[in-house]
């Protein structure tokens, strides 16, 4: 045991105090109590103070306190030692299964990229491609810690590659649509040109119209392009507008025949609905699918348009051709950019390949449902429901 200094100082002072008081008259025994007291806590206080026998906690991560930690996590991840899997959590068992925890983490992947990091045992990252499927792409990741033990991370690229393949194929396929009547219109004009006096006035007007049906086709192009970008953009923005929807339908549809084939429309608004929308888009919506009926419909027959409720929040849309129909196999491409079921038919009659597309983006916004059937020799129905904001109907 480790002796203890003698505290002289407040020895002193308390044998002063002691003294004063016996002089004040204080008795005796009082005056040596306190004498006694007061020694005993200076000599308590100067001690030296027991050993520590507290265990302190290790500040590194248990393993069990890394699964807790990663088991909520969005990405997957894995932990390894010596490159067997000790840690799954819940996103990495949906990916690769249950089964992966306690297998060497190479069988698992497979892969010879992740091969060859995993055994750099080095810290860094790679890009695979058919990890889970044939066509995903991921980045793994990875961290290589003491002891053996190495963290990866897998980072999911197999949607943004689909959105820049998506676009690549979008400049594409706009880049050709552009470039035929442009390349019409030049080689016109390059004729014209040459020998203006050599072609007589029959030729001559054949090819102007040639030219303005061209430089036409490219202005309906352009500006379906351009509406497809602003609907894209705006496609978040759910509209706040509220619309009475029969009227809207019903000029729509007379602007999208035209004074031509306003004879051939068949225009019915069963009540009165009222819905959240964006005015412009709502009959674009409608022009872009009374024109597709009308265009490839039976030139002798009508065009049905309707407007009645489905249910009690719902309002149904719906535009009927009688004509050739679709083929089964071309009816879920239909609202893709620039797909033609029919490309020498689509184009004869001015089609861009776009309207379908630009109904489907509108429908989205309005957090509507389109449905397109045909029958081969029948003809096509589209079909589009709308929530209502207010109505009285009952369901069908």
């Amino acid at each position: 045991m480790t002796a203890r200094p003698l505290p002289l100082p407040g020895l002193t002072l308390a044998f002063i105090c002691c003294t004063v008081m016996l002089v004040t008259g204080v008795a005796p025994l009082v005056a040596l109590s306190v004498f006694l007291i007061w020694a005993g806590t200076l000599w308590l206080r100067v001690g030296s103070p027991p050993p520590a026998t507290e265990k302190v906690e290790s500040s590194a991560l248990t393993t069990n306190r890394m699964g807790e930690l990663f088991e909520s996590a969005d990405t997957p991840l894995l932990v390894t030692r010596r490159n067997r899997v000790i840690i799954a959590n819940r996103a990495a068992r949906e990916l690769f299964g249950a089964h992966i925890l306690e297998q060497d983490i190479r069988i698992s992947l497979r892969n010879p990229d992740a091969i060859q990091l995993i055994d750099s045992d080095e810290s860094g990252s790679v890009t695979v491609r058919g990890l889970t499927s044939v066509r995903d792409i991921w980045r793994i990741n990875t961290k290589q810690l003491a002891g053996g033990m190495g963290v990866y991370e897998f980072i999911n690229k197999t949607a943004e590659a689909d959105i820049s393949r998506a676009h690549t194929d979008f400049v594409a396929n706009a880049s050709h649509e552009l470039r035929t009547p442009l390349a019409s219109i030049i080689g016109y004009v390059e004729t014209l040109q040459e020998d203006v006096t050599a072609l007589d006035h029959e030729t001559s007007r054949k090819f102007l119209e040639t030219i303005s049906r061209e430089a036409q086709r490219l202005q309906h192009l352009v500006s379906d392009l351009m509406s497809l970008s602003r609907i894209e953009a705006e496609k978040h923005d759910r509209p706040t507008e509220i619309v009475e929807l029969g009227p809207l339908v019903a000029r729509a549809a007379k602007e999208g025949a035209g004074p031509d084939r306003a004879d051939r429309l068949d225009l019915a608004i069963e009540g009165e609905f009222r819905v959240l929308g964006d005015v412009q888009q709502l009959e674009q919506l409608v022009r872009n699918l009374v024109d597709n009926a009308l265009k490839y419909g039976d030139p002798a027959q009508k065009v049905t348009v309707r407007v009645h409720p489905s249910g009690k929040r719902r309002v149904r849309l719906v535009v009927r051709d009688r004509g050739d129909g679709i083929a089964a196999e071309h009816i879920p491409h239909l609202t893709r950019r620039f797909y033609r079921s029919d490309p020498g038919r689509s184009r004869a009659s001015g089609g861009t390949g776009l309207g379908l597309a630009i109904v489907k983006h509108i429908v989205e916004r309005h957090m509507a449902k389109l449905d397109i059937a045909s029958e081969m020799g029948v003809g096509t129905t589209v079909t589009v429901r709308f929530p209502v904001e207010r109505s009285d109907h009952h369901e069908d």
